[in-house]
């Protein structure tokens, strides 16, 4: 029997999820919600770049979720203190729930409240809550963990990741500043329209995952400028504006770094990797060159974890709690 589900949310990673979702003969898609005019009242399939599929996109989240999804996939913001409320409907309506919430992946650190109310309600309507993706949810904190199961010790963590944003949708492209002058990157940052969400969770992720003792977690945000001109599919980036963002979490033992992790994100990247190393033992180094399409990923491992979730104990769930696995089945 196909599980059912609802697609929250459907912008670019919303909709490449339903494109993955398409594919997979035990899923089947019953409702979408999303409150962008140009995307209510038409058909998912054409919003999405494929042949209709007779569900219509609708703002009305209460009728929606109503049909009593099995699964509802929940793309809508980075930010938990955002998105709670429709999480909270979503449990509330009988669904489990994976969500690309950046902030959702480990919250009980910065929203420790929150987290436990979300919990205690995913326990009461016996479904499990996700927050994943690639990153966090995966490269930086999840291959982390399972990589570290071949050392016997570990004393440090050092994960690096460079992604050519050139690649990339449009809103990463102007979410890392790409075009920007220097004075503009900095009063972005200040306002918090500049940064990559979910680096502070990922540290605190890896630290309670392997135990280490991390009393503090700090996180500095900086530009990369382009060294020549930068053409994308969408800007035009001159040499000497900002190309990017180098954003570093620091996880601390008093003034010991236990966990560093160094986010590369920029147009015109040339060596982009994903690096991951223990120091301890045994040292340890694994490095993807030209690393892990973002927003493929992102949709895969949202879509992978779906058949793991259903199954999971009822709460708020981490990355943690579930295997690693790939889906060709569901």
């Amino acid at each position: 029997m196909p599980l059912r589900i609802i697609q929250y949310g459907v912008g670019p990673i919303g909709s490449a999820i339903v494109r993955v979702l398409l594919e997979r003969t035990g899923a089947t898609i019953i409702g979408a919600i999303d409150i962008a005019a140009d995307k209510v009242g038409r058909d998912l399939g054409e919003v999405v770049g494929a042949s209709p599929l007779g569900v219509l996109v609708s703002d009305r989240a209460d009728e929606v979720l109503a049909r009593k999804a099995d699964v509802v996939v929940h793309s809508t913001s980075s930010y938990f203190e955002q998105v709670f409320d429709q999480l909270l409907a979503c449990v509330r309506a009988g669904a489990h729930v994976v969500s690309t919430c950046e902030e959702l992946a480990y919250p009980f650190r910065k929203y420790p409240e929150l987290a436990r109310r979300l919990d205690e309600e995913a326990k009461a309507a016996g479904v499990a809550v996700l927050g994943t993706g690639v990153n966090p949810g995966f490269v930086m904190d999840k291959l982390v963990l399972t990589l570290a199961t071949v050392c016997q010790r570990i004393e440090r963590v050092f994960v690096r990741r460079v992604v050519d944003a050139s690649q990339r949708r449009l809103p990463l492209q102007r979410k890392i500043g790409a075009g920007m002058t220097v004075e503009e990157f900095r009063e972005a940052v200040e306002a918090g329209r500049i940064r990559h969400v979910g680096l502070p969770e990922s540290v605190a992720l890896i630290a309670d995952g392997l135990g280490l003792e991390v009393e503090t977690i700090s996180e500095t945000i900086e530009p990369i400028l382009a060294e020549a001109d930068v053409r994308t599919e969408y800007l035009h980036v001159r040499a000497g504006q900002v190309a990017g963002v180098r954003q570093i979490g620091r996880g601390l033992a008093g003034d010991q770094e236990r966990i560093r992790l160094d986010l590369q994100m920029y147009v015109g990247a040339k060596e982009p990797m994903d690096e991951i190393r223990f120091f301890g033992t045994p040292d340890l180094c694994a490095r993807i060159p030209g690393g892990t399409h973002g927003d493929l990923a992102t949709a895969a491992v949202v879509v992978n974890s779906i058949p793991l979730l259903v199954q999971a104990p009822p709460g708020l769930r981490t990355v943690v709690d579930l295997p690693v696995r790939f889906a060709a089945t569901f």
